[in-house]
């Protein structure tokens, strides 16, 4: 299994397999061919049906040159595509066409090369299953925690204290941000209005749920507005893990060297999905997006609360079995509606699968290895139109013209 480094990328929304993969994909073409006159990028699928909304063609315009460089969304997708969120590029001296290069964007601003493995970096981890690592961690009487450390050496922790201070910086900016968000549906920023709610009455619960969404928005609405944010697993999910880690932070006045232990263990059950489904949208629907961020809140928490390797397992399954079937469907393919109210509601989720989880240990049936397989399996049998598309569901339906309601 890949780094955990894979799952929190530092960058711009709003989208990791529209913006940051094709950006990512454009600057190899670009440092492959930076003589060339012009070039052409043919986008298919789901990159096609909602990269105008995502921002796909502002990044390859930015990097390739608006001037030179012409977009094509393309209404026809081959059958043989090997994802659909694939993109061609090609480049040209006059009209002679001087090197071509097709793209995955796997989802979590990873890319495959076609005929390339430049999405292998350096397999660090023995185990690929859950399973595996408990049964190691067991044999060394470590935690998950000191597993990372052991795989990834002392470095990893300063990592972690970029990945955790962008994370804040983000909900701080969030939070101070007021106005409309970019690309014609008037939604407005939420995050400000949500922390300034307390009440004198309040009662525990109320704060918690108004704190957390407070969060889980601020990022949420930072992703949408291009803004720079920590992939966790993925920009549409990235709300979840940070706002449950820092309520829990504050309430419990925890030290960052435990949340950032607690960022390790997170790390770990996104990258398992990643290593054995999917976290991909446009392959398996929002369950591999908000179900994945959801697990790694629930994990993470389980660690911060001083919880056993057993429930830390129980809360992720739980997370991610009731995301099973979740469709993405993002009207006008904007990372906005439902996607931002999406992420307050996982972070709730993950914290309620971690006490559940901590309340019914011993009683599962399900492993985190099987629910991550049955994700998968599910996802490939969504149907298209809910899988990135904004062909189905919310975004079929809705019109700028309907009343509320209708």
């Amino acid at each position: 299994m890949k780094s955990i480094r894979d799952v929190y990328k530092i960058g711009k929304g709003p989208s990791s397999s529209h913006t940051m993969g094709p950006e990512r994909a454009a600057k190899l073409f670009l440092k492959r061919y930076p003589d060339a006159e012009r070039y052409r990028v043919v986008l298919y699928a789901s990159l096609s049906k909602t990269g105008r909304g995502h921002g796909t063609d502002r990044v390859l315009y930015e990097v390739l040159g608006k001037d030179r460089t012409e977009v094509i969304f393309s209404e026809d997708s081959p059958a043989d595509l090997p994802h659909p969120n694939t993109l061609d590029f090609f480049a040209y001296q006059g009209e002679e066409q001087i090197g071509t290069m097709r793209v995955q964007s796997i989802g979590g601003g990873d890319i495959v090369v076609d005929g390339e493995d430049t999405a292998a970096s350096e397999e660090i981890y023995p185990e690929n299953s859950f399973a595996e690592i408990e049964q190691f961690c067991r044999w060394r009487y470590i935690s998950l925690s000191e597993y990372v450390d052991l795989n990834e050496g002392p470095e990893i922790w300063d990592f972690l204290a970029e990945v955790w201070a962008a994370m804040k910086k983000s909900i701080d900016d969030g939070l101070n941000a007021e106005g409309i968000l970019p690309g014609g549906l008037q939604v407005e920023r939420k995050a400000k209005r949500l922390y300034a709610q307390e009440k004198p009455d309040e009662l525990p619960q109320i704060r918690e749920l108004r704190m957390v969404c407070s969060y889980a928005f601020a990022i949420a609405e930072q992703n949408a507005d291009n803004g720079t944010i920590v992939t966790a697993p993925t920009c549409g999910s990235a709300g979840v893990l940070p706002s449950v880690l820092l309520y829990m932070q504050k309430r419990h006045n925890i030290p960052d060297r435990k949340v950032l232990e607690a960022l390790a263990v997170a790390g770990l059950f996104g990258s398992l999905v990643k290593r054995n489904a999917s976290i991909s949208g446009a392959e398996c629907g929002c369950q591999a997006e908000i179900g994945t961020a959801c697990s790694m809140a629930a994990a993470a928490l389980c660690h911060l609360m001083g919880k056993t390797i057993n429930e830390t397992e129980y809360a992720a399954e739980i997370a991610m079995e009731h995301q099973l079937g979740l469709t993405c469907d993002p009207i006008c393919g904007l990372v906005q509606i439902p996607c931002i109210e999406r992420n307050a509601v996982a972070a709730k989720r993950a914290i309620d699968a971690s006490n559940l989880a901590h309340m019914l240990v011993g009683t599962r049936t399900i492993s985190f290895d099987m629910v991550v397989r049955t994700m998968y399996e599910t996802g490939r049998s969504i149907n298209k139109a809910f899988r990135e598309t904004s062909e189905g569901g919310l975004a079929k339906l809705y019109s700028r013209r309907a009343p509320i309601g209708s």
